[in-house]
């Protein structure tokens, strides 16, 4: 199992697939993922590069009604032939350089290109994000359970010796 970095750097990887399909940045992801995936080996490499082809091919025929639930599905399956390379690398060390590949080859995608990817209710942000509340709203990226609003209800004092009385309550 990977490690949360790695498993993030395979959905990067994934969502670059599908944001430069079709665009111009796709000749130089699609060549540089096949050389990081083929490691070496032509024959890995021209399989890579006949997923990619295919990838490409679908995501430009789709209709756009269709073309978002597609998309989320091949970001999915990128994700996951990423994560596995990764997996089955023999050492950390290595696994390291692999990753160190990959993070210069996505840095590498023009920005207009760069896609951020979130999963299971998360947030993800490709730029500024900003959360404001006023005037005794609630603003969140994300809430999970309950918000109230409203005053709270007064506290009800504690009886006892040592205890101050609040400084509204009737003298007596």
């Amino acid at each position: 199992m990977l490690d949360e970095a790695l498993t993030a750097l395979a959905a990067s990887g994934g969502a670059a697939v599908t944001a430069a399909a079709g665009t111009d940045a796709w000749t130089g992801l699609r060549a540089g993922l096949a050389r990081w995936f083929g490691r070496g080996s032509e024959q890995r490499e021209a399989a890579v590069l006949h997923r990619l082809d295919q990838t490409g091919a679908e995501l430009a025929e789709v209709e756009p009604a269709q073309a978002e639930p597609l998309r989320s599905a091949y970001r999915a399956i990128w994700q996951t032939r990423i994560q596995d390379l990764l997996e089955d690398l023999d050492d950390d060390a290595e696994r390291a350089r692999a990753a160190s590949a990959l993070r210069e080859l996505l840095a590498r995608l023009p920005a207009a290109h760069a896609q951020v990817a979130a999963d299971h209710g998360a947030v993800a942000v490709g730029g500024d994000l900003t959360v404001r509340s006023d005037g005794g709203s609630v603003a969140a990226a994300v809430i999970r359970g309950d918000v109230h609003l409203g005053r709270p209800e007064p506290a009800v004092p504690a009886e006892g010796p040592d205890l101050p009385s609040p400084p509204d309550a009737p003298q007596g």
